[in-house]
């Protein structure tokens, strides 16, 4: 056996053109040395956290933080938040075909010629100063609608959930661009070194009443280095894995490895220029790091009973909606800068009548409390937090309306409602309206690139100006559309 012809036998493509001097390996050498070279410059660890980009922020931001509260599954708009009295006028009449007006829907009721109209199975009433209607399901929310920004003229282009979602959270239908957390820990870094800039908790309905999937695309980095993904916290045991050490394996013996794969990571990075070996090196040592961080961060033990509350009896049950909304408030005091909470079991097709409510049940304390909490703390006012799913629902039934059992609805894009909260967004405001059967956004519209423009905005960005150059091209969050609903800020 010859040793050298074994040697080259085992050369990878990527190794042959990381060993030439005019390959791709100086072209990711390249962005490591700064923006001059494709604009698209690495952030460097520092002792107070990990910056971003050296010309970032554009202006002074209002926010410092974001928690997303995404409702998979699409709650229905007009049996929680957008009143619609002819809904109830026109209970089991078909809706009139001028308003549907030839639009797509799921195949759920893509071929349904019947299309009565459902009126609101909950019941309605205005709360607080700004009279916002909130319905009977979400005491809780209604108690705090002088503090959200209600938006009831959201749109979207996607009637199925896997896209509508992605669209919502990386400004594409389909999976592999940057998520929204991953852009924001691109250009701003963290606040702190010792947990990641952007962390991801998911939930679910206790009966599993439908099948939606957590995708790891919805906080992927995409074309982004991976170090920007988001770190996804498990809803049991230890919230990441192997955060606990090995039986045997003291923290001296633990560092002492990780220094020399640290050596031999550098060695590799200096011969290939490969930035994802820089990851690696910096994603070994935010898990060191986070053995000490995160049993403090996962600790409840010193919040007051009157904290815990609040949050509602599941609180103390990892993986429930209450445990990862007390959590976020604990990630954002403690610096990260995008948490994203992830809740599923809104598709109520044939079930409405049950499900709904038990979904208000399971969010609505919690949620509520979140925002109480973050304001009670002095952090809601450089705390964006955002409350809404990726589609409405529709406001005819699915199904028939004599089988009261069975209502449900259908998918619905064309209008619907979600509300924010701190970060320099107005508080007890409604912006925007739907027709009066709440199926089409016809007042102050406001697109998904919009709401994701707005975003970047109140943390101090430009949506035109934050890019990244991937394949000969400058991508952004929002492609080439979107501006600032300036209307909603304060």
């Amino acid at each position: 056996m010859n040793p050298f012809r074994e040697a080259n036998a085992l050369h990878t493509r990527r190794q042959f053109f990381g060993r030439s001097a005019l390959g791709i390996g100086t072209a990711a050498l390249a962005t490591l040395l700064g923006r001059d070279a494709f604009g698209a410059g690495l952030p460097v660890a520092s002792r107070r956290g990990v910056p971003g980009l050296p010309d970032l922020p554009h202006f002074a931001p209002k926010a410092k933080r974001v928690i997303y509260l995404f409702q998979n599954g699409a709650p229905s708009h007009v049996d929680l938040f957008d009143y619609k009295p002819k809904l109830r006028e026109w209970h089991g009449r078909q809706i009139p075909d001028e308003v549907v007006g030839g639009k797509r829907f799921s195949t759920m009721t893509g071929g349904q010629t019947a299309r009565p109209v459902l009126g609101e199975i909950t019941k309605f009433a205005q709360h607080g100063q700004s009279g916002a209607w909130v319905s009977s399901f979400l005491p809780r929310t209604a108690e705090i609608v002088d503090d959200l920004c209600f938006v009831k003229s959201m749109h979207t282009e996607a009637v199925n959930h896997a896209p509508a979602i992605t669209y919502f959270l990386t400004g594409s239908e389909m999976a592999g661009r940057p998520s929204l957390g991953a852009w924001l820990s691109y250009g701003l870094g963290n606040e702190t070194e010792d947990l990641p800039a952007f962390v991801v908790m998911t939930s679910r309905d206790k009966e599993a009443s439908c099948g939606q999937i957590f995708y790891d695309f919805y906080w992927g980095s995409g074309f982004l280095p991976t170090k920007y993904q988001g770190v996804a916290f498990r809803g049991s045991g230890d919230p990441v894995l192997y955060l606990s050490n090995p039986k045997g394996m003291s923290s001296e013996v633990r560092r002492g490895v990780l220094d020399d794969l640290a050596q031999l990571n550098e060695l590799k990075r200096q011969d290939y220029g490969d930035p994802e070996i820089t990851t690696r090196i910096a994603q070994y040592e935010m898990a060191y790091r986070m053995q000490t961080s995160v049993p403090e961060l996962t600790d409840f033990s010193r919040e007051s009973e009157a904290t815990l509350a609040m949050y509602g009896p599941e609180v103390k049950r990892q993986g429930s909606y209450a445990y990862n909304c007390l959590m976020a408030r604990r990630l954002a005091e403690r610096g990260v800068r995008f948490i994203q909470v992830m809740h599923a079991g809104w598709d109520q097709h044939r079930n409405l009548n049950t499900q709904l409510k038990i979904q208000c049940e399971d969010t609505d304390a919690p949620s509520a409390a979140l925002i109480r909490d973050l304001k009670q703390r002095g952090l809601l006012d450089d705390t964006l937090v955002i409350w809404g799913g990726e589609f409405g629902r529709t406001p005819f039934l699915q199904g028939k309306i004599e089988d009261t059992k069975q209502w449900g609805r259908d998918h619905h894009p064309y209008s619907f409602a979600l509300w924010m909260a701190g970060g320099g967004v107005k508080p007890g405001f409604s912006y925007g309206a739907s027709d009066e059967f709440g199926f089409n956004a016809v007042e102050n519209k406001v697109h998904v690139h919009d709401l994701q423009a707005t975003i970047l905005h109140q943390l101090g960005l430009n949506h035109e100006r934050l890019t990244y150059k991937f394949q000969g091209r400058n991508f952004r969050l929002t492609d080439v559309h979107g501006h600032v609903v300036k209307e909603i800020l304060a």
